[in-house]
């Protein structure tokens, strides 16, 4: 006589039978989403705490150098703070900060679209390239200080004057490394191009685009920097309204913790632009290549 348990034999009664809803509970309680979450956790981390740690090592550093130095010169934390506290309630930040970076953006459009059109003619012409080539390394050559001085003498104190000033200082430098892209691109793949007949629209949107992508991001983060230095002194020289102004009013007034309160919401705007928008746009506009592993 058998004494297993034939499979088909119904459980007894009062025994407990095996429910799918059981089962799945019971699968649902592995790791797995718990693991996803620390790993985000830890990608966040990654991400952030380096440049979280340089923050509050630069405050300490500076906390450290203000009691050794002790003097109204170098202002403690604590002071900067309560400059960067009097100006977001006052509402200047929102009012001087808007103008500045408008200025700015005004700027950098227009040394942009020039740039890309002069930077692929000199990389594709060899006599755009010496025609051009002159102008690019002048203006490399010539301090922001000079723009925005004759930029206030030739355009006044209307928009013309910022704009154009910050165009022309971040321009040559843009030109330089969209032109040096340029020259980058694989031989091969313009020979497809013409070997298939691609249209102009076809090749910048397929081929010049995405080659020049690394070229252009680099650009704008050099130009939007050279921008930046080139609109302060613009404005403390011959505005009367954006944050160049308010650093002249406090500098005039000795007020150091002022003028670092402004310096620092410079440097937030700044991490803003790269974090915030060129680091997304450039890894959504690089999606196609190989990511290295090694």
């Amino acid at each position: 006589m058998s004494t297993g348990t034939d499979p088909g034999t119904a459980a007894p009664a009062g025994a407990p039978a095996p429910s799918a809803t059981t089962v799945s509970a019971g699968e649902g309680d592995r790791p797995g989403g718990s693991a996803a979450a620390g790993a985000g956790g830890r990608s966040v981390l990654r991400a952030v705490g380096p440049a979280a740690a340089f923050v509050v090592l630069a405050a300490l550093g500076w906390q450290v150098m203000a009691v050794l130095v002790d003097s109204v010169l170098v202002p403690g934390v604590g002071d900067i703070a309560g400059e960067l506290v009097g100006i977001v309630v006052d509402g200047d930040l929102v009012t001087q900060l808007g103008i500045t970076v408008l200025r700015v953006a005004l700027g950098f459009a227009l040394a942009f679209v020039v740039a890309v059109a002069v930077g692929i003619a000199m990389g594709r012409n060899a006599v755009a390239r010496r025609f051009c080539e002159p102008a690019v390394l002048l203006g490399l050559t010539i301090p922001g200080l000079v723009w925005a001085l004759l930029c206030v003498i030739w355009f006044g104190v209307g928009l013309a004057n910022p704009v154009i000033a910050v165009a022309l200082a971040s321009a040559p430098a843009l030109v330089l490394t969209i032109y040096q892209g340029v020259r980058s691109v694989d031989p091969d793949l313009l020979e497809m191009a013409h070997v298939y007949r691609f249209s102009r629209r076809t090749r910048l949107r397929r081929l010049w685009l995405p080659a020049l992508a690394p070229s252009l991001f680099a650009g704008a983060r050099l130009g939007l920097s050279l921008g930046w230095k080139v609109i302060v002194l613009v404005e403390v020289f011959g505005m009367s309204s954006g944050v160049g102004y308010q650093l002249n009013n406090a500098f005039a007034g000795q007020n150091v913790a002022a003028v670092l309160a402004w310096t620092l919401l410079f440097a937030v705007v700044m991490a803003v632009l790269e974090y915030g928008v060129l680091q997304g746009l450039e890894r959504r506009a690089g999606r196609w290549r190989r990511a290295v592993t090694v």
